[in-house]
């Protein structure tokens, strides 16, 4: 047998089996949970290496801040995020890879529930088809590096979106108290969560079979359950005077409809070009040879052969309102209240769109598409992986001093509390500067001081001036940041005879060195013990 022989029938036999695992009852949860685990794995190193030469995303080290005490709401949202990662530093090191392996474990959770939904409305066929379309989606690979509330939605929101196709389904109390216990979790994730959960109920309210769902017990009981559970934090909410909703008008409120219309043309454009991905590299697959045959009804698609045809077509439809919902709704809403809507805010409303496609009754998925999908996403990643040294060479020459990823302020860090602990011989407690300096601090500081941000609305409860001066503290200025000069202010006023010093540093990556930033340091001596 001549070896293009060989290659043809080894081929021929691995793209039998992967059509098999991906299919067969029996075995396809563990394939999924296989490939889903690869691809977590695969692209927690990608990003570790991607990101050699940058510290972590302020955003992640803020939320391992807010982790180091379990309270109902950190002062800009809801408190899940900051639960998670107290939880997940609990076990892994405060090191880089381990805030991408987080990013990326949340991902692969979300990719599970998407692949448990998309058994709900698809065939086995097309939902791991779904699965590895939103492993090629950005958001769900190098986009979601940036572990934050508005990346943990990927879990919480597709978890809320199970429980209502399971509740439309079984219409139980049972299944009732678990919607209500999703929308819960994902309000305390954030308060975007309001679009899914109107979308919800706009589509349970529009839905041809409308009537046996809102006759029966489970979104009556959905309702009191997720008020019942959201009472702890609505009491916090009520202490802090509603912090994160004055956060949310001071910070995104726009003073003209010019302006929006801005904003939304770029939320739009990005959203747009980070689903075209999945999408357009999916129609190559479906395309492969067989143009002609892409719109072609499929029987199989929504329930030929299996139990409850009747269901999937229905869940289908619930499917497609809840997404066009989510898809229109917020650039609508931004517009009409004049809101400066976020890119980043999409990250969490997109997922449902594979399904959606794939779920149109007349596109023809065939078992080949699943292997040449499996390979497509299998050879971008590994190019990403040889590559990823080269990129992360390329952005320290490329980055300035000013850009918070090559600032250095891991070695501030480092420095800091070595100077902390030669003038006081104690642990450093509080650190006071602006997000993007003091919570780096948090994180990369052995001793994990909280951040107290300087002339901040909403507070996130963990410090206060008069902790900073009872427990003393290190204050920070970034003289690249454009409040540099409020910051100074600041330190006048509530740090008045501390040492005053300018703290140089740079990072040296590979032997090339990145641009130097000279700090302006204050260190105020403390009054009372730490009790800590």
């Amino acid at each position: 047998m001549s070896i293009v022989a060989r290659v043809v029938r080894f081929s021929g036999r691995w793209q039998a089996s992967i059509v098999k695992l991906a299919t067969d009852a029996s075995v396809c949860r563990g394939f999924v949970l296989g490939f889903i685990t690869v691809h977590v794995l695969l692209w927690t190193v990608i990003l570790t290496l991607l990101k050699a030469a940058q510290d972590i995303h302020f955003d992640v080290a803020e939320a391992f801040g807010w982790g180091q005490s379990y309270l109902f709401g950190y002062g800009k949202h809801p408190p899940l995020s900051g639960w998670v990662a107290g939880l997940w530093f609990s076990v892994f090191p405060t090191e880089d890879w381990a805030t991408y392996a987080l990013a990326m474990t949340v991902v692969g959770v979300g990719m599970l529930i998407c692949w448990m939904i998309a058994l709900r409305v698809v065939d086995r066929r097309r939902a791991f088809f779904v699965v590895v379309m939103l492993a090629l989606y950005p958001v769900f690979n190098f986009k979601g590096f940036k572990y934050n509330p508005d990346l943990l939605q990927l879990v919480t929101l597709p978890l809320l979106v199970l429980a209502y196709l399971d509740a439309f389904d079984k219409r139980t109390v049972r299944s009732g108290v678990w919607l209500g216990i999703a929308a819960a979790l994902a309000l305390l994730t954030k308060y975007w969560a309001l679009t899914m959960i109107g979308a919800i109920g706009i589509a349970a309210l529009v839905h041809p079979a409308r009537m046996a769902f809102l006759r029966s017990p489970a979104p009556w009981v959905a309702i009191v359950a997720t008020a019942i559970a959201m009472v702890p934090h609505a009491i916090w909410l009520v202490r802090v005077d509603f912090l994160p909703l004055s956060y949310a008008e001071d910070t995104y409120a726009l003073s003209t409809r010019a302006v929006a219309l801005r904003y939304v043309r770029g939320y739009v454009a990005h959203n747009l070009a980070l689903l075209a991905v999945p999408l357009v590299l999916s129609a190559v697959v479906l395309a492969w040879g067989r143009w002609r045959c892409v719109f072609v009804a499929d029987p199989i698609a929504l329930g030929g052969g299996q139990a409850r045809p009747d269901m999937l077509r229905a869940q289908a439809i619930n499917v497609w309102i809840i997404q066009a919902v989510v898809a229109i709704g917020p650039v609508l809403g931004a517009m009409a209240f004049t809101v400066h809507i976020k890119t980043d805010w999409g990250i969490s409303l997109f997922f449902l769109v594979p399904l959606c496609v794939t779920a149109i009754p007349a596109l023809r998925i065939q078992q080949i598409a699943l292997p040449r999908i499996l390979l497509i996403w299998l050879t971008i990643s590994l190019l990403l992986l040889a590559v990823s040294p080269l990129i992360a060479t390329y952005t320290m020459q490329r980055n300035s001093a000013a850009d918070y990823r090559t600032g250095a302020r891991s070695e501030l860090a480092r420095d800091l509390t070595a100077a902390w602990h030669r003038r006081f011989h104690r642990r450093w407690s509080i650190v006071v500067g602006m997000t993007e300096i003091g919570q780096p601090m948090t994180f990369y500081s052995p001793d994990h001081p909280v951040t107290l941000c300087p002339n901040e609305k909403w507070p996130s409860g963990l410090a206060s001036p008069v902790a900073a001066k009872a427990l003393g503290f290190v204050g920070i200025c970034d003289p690249n940041d454009y409040r540099f000069q409020s910051c100074e202010a600041w330190m006048r006023s509530h740090a008045s005879g501390a040492e005053h010093i300018v703290m140089p540093t740079h990072r040296v990556f590979r032997g090339r060195a990145g641009p130097r930033t000279d700090w302006s340091v204050y260190f105020v001596t403390p009054q009372t013990a730490d009790s800590r």
